[in-house]
């Protein structure tokens, strides 16, 4: 059993466990019961933003499983995750009943404002949390399966499929900011009170939101281990590597992309459902395509191909992002198009490669020293 499991995870992925492990008893603990005076202590600040990298590992998880290896490039993956906290941001604006602005126990105050009088179909439902549980996965996959029938049975591929998704983000941003869409137009879903009862300004919900994106993120990524290292994971990297090759030995090639395209989006659902209630808000600046592109950027950085690498870029770079755009907000995007450029011209495997390349180079050196050890020794 601890053998499956430790090639299920490889040792870089059980270092991650192991890592997240950690962050799961030592944030909560620092936060509950250490002195505040204390520079070990982890204000309930601090655990919301360490919640938002979280789900912002695990989008880029969602990315790395659909290029790193299957080659798909999607530059819309923004979308996936903004439609997630969407269904999750509904469930919550009708959780607060009678206790909006206005008092009204069915439309949202946004609703009231506008002066709709009655609540449109597509709410119906989210009232009810599973509904809405069920609304963050399967709206995400619906909208991949769809898109990606289309694209892949067109066999289209490379740059053109990168720009028709972020096409598709850009253009369900321009439809969420229409105040007729139904959604909060410009100001999206905010002002949430409770989550199945919890109070979401409270310590210990935070808190648990906090260990259920963790949890999250180690589900999704032994989810993906087990995808890529399945029979379907060998196909997609020989469909990555060489697709007309592949298809040309029988494999129905668009069936396997759109199979990791629409378990990827669901991901990215997931991970935006548990950033909603940690952020407090969400609106269609979640849409804009530069979003997607950025996430894309954290799994170069992290090392594409790899999960653990796209993990590490996830949270990496949004602490860096976190700490210049409060140092030097000026300087945030010329460093982050920097970044993108030293990586791609010398650090293309990303920061995992650069370590994976640095140990295989100590482990002829340390050989060759034990041989000049050995042949002195005999000497």
């Amino acid at each position: 059993m601890t053998g499956r499991f430790l090639r299920l995870t490889g040792t870089s992925g059980l270092i991650l466990l192991a890592c997240l492990l950690a962050a799961a008893v030592y944030i909560p603990v620092a936060n509950q019961y250490i002195d505040p005076a204390s520079p070990f202590h982890v204000n309930t600040a601090s655990v919301v933003v360490f919640g938002k990298y979280l789900c912002f590992a695990i989008l880029a998880l969602s990315i790395d499983l659909v290029w790193g290896y299957c080659g798909i490039l999607s530059l819309g993956h923004g979308a996936f995750f903004a439609l997630g906290g969407y269904a999750m941001g509904m469930h919550l604006m009708r959780e607060i009943g009678s206790r909006g602005v206005y008092g009204n126990p069915i439309l949202p105050d946004f609703m009231v404002f506008l002066n709709w009088e009655k609540l449109p179909w597509f709410w119906h439902g989210f009232d009810q949390f599973w509904f809405a549980m069920g609304m963050v996965v399967l709206v995400p996959g619906a909208l991949a399966f769809i898109f990606g029938f289309l694209a892949f049975r067109s066999r289209v591929t490379g740059v053109y499929l990168s720009i028709i998704t972020q096409a598709m983000t850009f253009a369900l941003m321009l439809a969420f900011f229409r105040n007729e869409m139904g959604f909060g137009g410009n100001n999206g879903l905010t002002d949430f009170k409770d989550v199945l009862g919890f109070d979401l300004q409270a310590n210990s919900t935070r808190i648990g939101l906090y260990l259920l994106s963790i949890g999250a993120l180690a589900g999704a990524f032994l989810i993906c281990r087990a995808i890529v290292l399945s029979r379907l994971g060998k196909v997609l990297i020989a469909v990555r590597d060489a697709e007309s090759r592949t298809r040309f030995i029988g494999y129905r090639v668009e069936h396997y992309k759109l199979f990791v395209f629409t378990v990827s989006a669901m991901m990215a659902g997931v991970a935006g459902a548990l950033y909603v209630p940690q952020v407090g808000i969400i609106n269609p600046g979640e849409f804009a395509p530069a979003n997607s592109i950025e996430a894309v950027v954290w799994v170069a950085v992290g090392g594409r191909g790899t999960l653990v690498g796209a993990v590490i870029g996830g949270i990496g770079v949004n602490l860096g992002k976190s700490y210049l755009t409060g140092a030097l907000p000026e300087v945030w995007l010329f460093a982050l198009g920097g970044l993108f450029v030293v990586v791609t011209l010398f650090m293309p495997k990303g920061i995992l490669g650069l370590l994976d390349r640095w140990r295989r180079k100590q482990i002829p050196a340390d050989k060759a020293e034990q041989a000049g050890a050995e042949a002195e020794e005999r000497a």
